[in-house]
């Protein structure tokens, strides 16, 4: 029987039988790799499906659940039908909100597939799926509904699939039109208060999002202004989740650009923010972004305080109050964070041992992360002394490039070019120099 719409879906609790929220959330991701889908499954989301919060999948997730349980429909796995659950009619794209004009249910399903296959036309192909909440000929509606901060909700979460899988460079500029329409949809306003708090969550994290496309493909400005437009939304809208969010983000793209005060100080605030909230994993990344930018004025004892609190943090484990978008987060983001530490100390063979860590124990599911973690490896290997080594990681780098498209990536394969060219006499270096070269 399906569950109803305020009570806990105890059919779905009773399938996850002895296994932890965790353990279950790892089997819907590698149920999803064996049908090609690609689903951003954690302990919080099935938590979200039991307790009664998500009263119907998306139709990705939908079809991992009817693969895992074969002869079974959504209405034996707890969930209502779709048409009953209010904001989601039958094959509606989960992208998208009222608009004058629609994919069908076949269009949306080619393109998730021609995505899933790789590429970077495919990729540019996908993304098309993310300009239906942002179509021109949309009709912004007088006062915005559920159906509307639902879509903009799920545009966020479908940035970060797409991301996971294949990076920021063909995301940006197709993610630029539906924050515009999310923040016109805020605009207008909501009939009621809960959904115009979804709005302004959703516009918020979306805008970080965007923000994070432009950071990640090498746009700095843009992203610090995205960046910028979330942190005014949190204040305007008293929501410390979105503004730690927003911080951590700041305190990232200033490391990046070199503003290592900056970064200290935008990780501070956001630890601020977030004590509130209750979530030591949350509380360990920001320990970590400050740590990044002890590293970076070199302050070696103010940044080992950082990592001895993120590490704290970070051994108390997942909770109920981990935000959504913290889903990267695991020890393998931990031993990445702590190896650029290390590396902006100078301490390259030291970062290597961590960023070696992360590359081994990242899925394989994000596949942008198991690039970067690996580029970082050639990167420290490079500058410790270990070109073999560092080539060998740097051609792995390469492999993933077919399908990842990240310039801050790219950037970090050209600096270890660079410094493994005094060892180009080396047969693997050089052919990696040489495939480099080409590519």
């Amino acid at each position: 029987m399906a569950a109803s719409p305020h009570s806990p879906n105890s059919t779905f609790r009773r399938l996850r039988g002895q296994r932890s929220p965790a353990e279950f959330a790892a089997l819907v991701r590698r149920s999803a790799k064996e049908i090609g889908e690609t689903v951003s499954c954690d302990a919080r989301y099935i938590g979200r499906v039991e307790s009664g919060e998500i009263r119907c999948p998306n139709y990705a997730y939908e079809r991992v659940f009817l693969h895992m349980f074969p002869g079974r429909t959504l209405a034996d796995l707890g969930f209502p039908p779709r048409e009953a659950v209010r904001g989601r009619a039958a094959h509606r794209d989960p992208l998208s909100a009222p608009t004058r004009h629609r994919s069908s249910p076949k269009e949306s399903d080619v393109l998730r597939r021609a995505f899933m296959a790789g590429g970077s036309a495919t990729v540019a192909a996908a993304t098309l799926s993310l300009t239906l909440l942002g179509d021109t000929r949309r009709v912004i509606p007088a006062r915005a509904g559920e159906s509307e901060a639902a879509a903009v909700e799920d545009a966020v979460r479908q940035i970060r699939l797409l991301d996971d899988r294949h990076g920021a460079d063909a995301l940006y500029r197709r993610a630029a039109e539906p924050l515009r329409t999310a923040y016109a949809l805020l605009d207008a306003g909501a009939a009621r208060q809960s959904t115009e708090d979804r709005l302004h969550a959703g516009a918020g994290e979306l805008a970080v999002s965007v923000g994070w496309l432009a950071h990640d493909s090498g746009r700095f400005d843009d992203a610090r202004s995205h960046y910028a437009e979330a942190l005014a939304t949190a204040r305007v809208s008293g929501d410390p989740g979105l503004e730690a969010h927003a911080f951590s983000n700041m305190a990232f793209l200033a490391r990046d650009c070199g503003r290592s005060r900056e970064s200290v100080r935008a990780a501070q605030a956001g630890r601020r923010a977030a004590r509130s909230l209750g979530s030591p994993r949350l509380l360990s990344l920001l320990a970590l972004r400050e740590a990044e930018g002890w590293a970076g004025l070199a302050d070696r004892k103010a940044c080992e305080e950082a990592l001895a609190r993120a590490h704290t943090e970070f051994s108390r484990g997942e909770g109920d109050s981990d935000p959504e978008w913290m889903s990267f987060f695991g020890e393998a983001e931990l031993e990445s964070l702590e190896a650029r530490c290390w590396a902006a100390l100078g301490e390259y063979a030291r970062a290597a041992r961590h960023a070696r860590r992360a590359a081994d124990l990242q899925d394989p599911h994000f596949a942008r992360n198991v690039a970067l973690y690996t580029a970082e490896l050639a990167g420290d290997l490079a500058r410790a002394g270990a070109p073999d080594e560092a080539a060998w990681a740097g051609g792995r780098v390469l492999d993933l490039l077919a399908e990842v498209q990240s310039t801050r990536i790219r950037s970090m394969l050209s600096g270890t070019a660079r410094a493994l060219v005094p060892h180009q006499r080396s047969p693997r270096v050089g052919a990696f120099l040489t495939r480099h070269a080409a590519v």
